[in-house]
């Protein structure tokens, strides 16, 4: 079992390092500027990451927070930010029609990959390599973007579920972490293809900059286990105070409400109005998903409330318990005074025959 936690470990974290080498390499060939090699040493954090869980944690996970999770994050959001600012519609169109002319030819293709078919061994696999990598380099920028953004998302759900647990969260919890997980994935792609894709959002580096923003922001609940974890209520008087009470009865429910506010829904919602209002980008899909965000935002805060009248009357049961079990006490000792008075006049009853008796 130790040897499965380690392996699962490493998979893991080298898949995060070869995601990350894709999108450092797609931004040196967009740029074309190989000193964009260097966002690669941003992967020298997680390989000491690495280093350290595998002699102090043997590979296990930490309580409440993922640090693979969030290095990953550190190494991989840089790259897709140059390759959003970098977007280039007209020049990306016109690579997509060249390549959709070349590829539409059969003998072009033919000719493409007959010389791999005539070389054998490792010069064969080489080139058959490299013939390969020459054809993503042809693929459009907003395809590898694109193609970056989901690979990435899934990155973090698939290495979610291959990270070893550790000892404070269960598989039960960890299912019902990566089921939001994967809502969560959803509705973050949507927010930046959708916002991104209007060409009065790119005609603007500031306001591209500011949704690249809020999406980097909305990424930091990945690394996150508290919305599933339940804080352990204290047994001391201290417990008795609502705040305190509050937390400890509601915690993961608490976690969840302040993760969509504050992190998802709620930035969401303000950078789709502004869209709306500020800039007068309307369309169907973005009202539609700005009433989605307020609806979950309004829903969030309803059972905030039902969570807080929830935890007040168990504050007033707790208040009201010592006096409502010296009131119970007090009518017990009553009864059985009353029951021990009236049975020595139920277990001496007066014969006929001592009624009659003479002195």
């Amino acid at each position: 079992m130790g040897g499965l936690v380690l392996l699962n470990a490493l998979v893991t974290r080298l898949l995060f390092v070869l995601h990350s080498l894709v999108g450092v390499w797609r931004v040196t060939v967009v740029k074309d500027d190989p000193r964009y090699w260097l966002l690669a040493l941003l992967n020298l954090l997680l390989l000491l990451e690495t280093v350290l869980t595998l002699k102090f944690k043997r590979g296990r996970g930490y309580k409440w927070f993922s640090p693979a999770i969030f290095l990953y994050l550190i190494s991989i959001v840089p790259s897709l930010w140059l390759l959003e600012m970098n977007h280039e519609n007209q020049h990306c169109n016109a690579q997509s029609e060249e390549m959709s002319q070349n590829m539409s030819r059969k003998e072009d293709f033919n000719q493409t990959w007959s010389p791999s078919r005539n070389i054998s061994g490792v010069d064969g696999i080489i080139e058959t390599a490299r013939l390969f990598v020459n054809n993503l380099s042809a693929v459009c920028e907003t395809v590898w973007t694109l193609g970056l953004h989901q690979t990435f998302l899934l990155m973090l759900i698939i290495g979610r579920w291959l990270l070893p647990i550790g000892s404070t969260i269960t598989r039960d919890q960890l299912s019902e972490l990566l089921l939001m997980f994967v809502g969560t994935a959803a509705d973050i792609l949507e927010f930046t293809t959708e916002t991104l894709k209007e060409n009065n959002v790119r005609n603007n580096p500031e306001l591209v900059c500011a949704i690249l923003l809020v999406w980097t922001w909305s990424m930091l609940q990945f690394p996150l286990d508290l919305a599933v974890q339940h804080a352990v209520c204290p047994s001391s008087m201290n417990a008795r105070r609502f705040p305190i009470l509050f937390f400890c009865l509601y915690s993961a429910d608490l976690w969840n409400i302040g993760i969509s506010v504050f992190i998802q829904d709620g930035p969401f919602l303000v950078v789709r109005l502004i869209l709306m209002t500020y800039f007068q980008v309307i369309n169907h899909m973005l009202v539609f998903f700005a009433v989605k965000n307020s609806l979950v935002v309004l829903l969030h805060l309803y059972r905030l409330v039902a969570l807080a009248l929830a935890a007040r009357a168990s504050l007033q049961d707790l208040s009201q318990g010592p006096k409502a079990e010296h009131t119970r006490q007090a009518q017990a000792l009553e009864s059985e005074s009353r029951e021990g008075l009236a049975l020595p006049l139920q277990t001496s009853p007066v014969t006929s025959e001592d009624s009659h008796s003479t002195p």
